[in-house]
């Protein structure tokens, strides 16, 4: 999945997809072990997946902090 699709993403949605991530990547993980995984790179894209979706939580979660900060900010003045 692409990060710009991502970014469209509620923080919700992005713990939703984080979630269905590594249960894919827990399964693809088994099947690499015994033997029946087709395609080694979809275990790679999936990790990256996972990553993505942990990059853009914390972007956004640093973003909303941000945001508390100017506004603190603001009702000292």
């Amino acid at each position: 999945m692409r990060a710009k699709e991502l970014r469209d993403l509620s923080p919700d949605e992005l713990r939703q997809k984080r979630t269905e991530f590594k249960e894919q990547l827990f399964h693809l993980t088994l099947r690499r072990a015994t033997g029946q995984l087709e395609s080694p790179m979809k275990l790679r894209q999936t990790r990256r997946d996972v990553a993505r979706v942990e990059t853009i939580l914390g972007e956004q979660r640093r973003a909303g902090e941000t945001d508390e900060k100017k506004e603190q900010e603001g009702d000292h003045e």
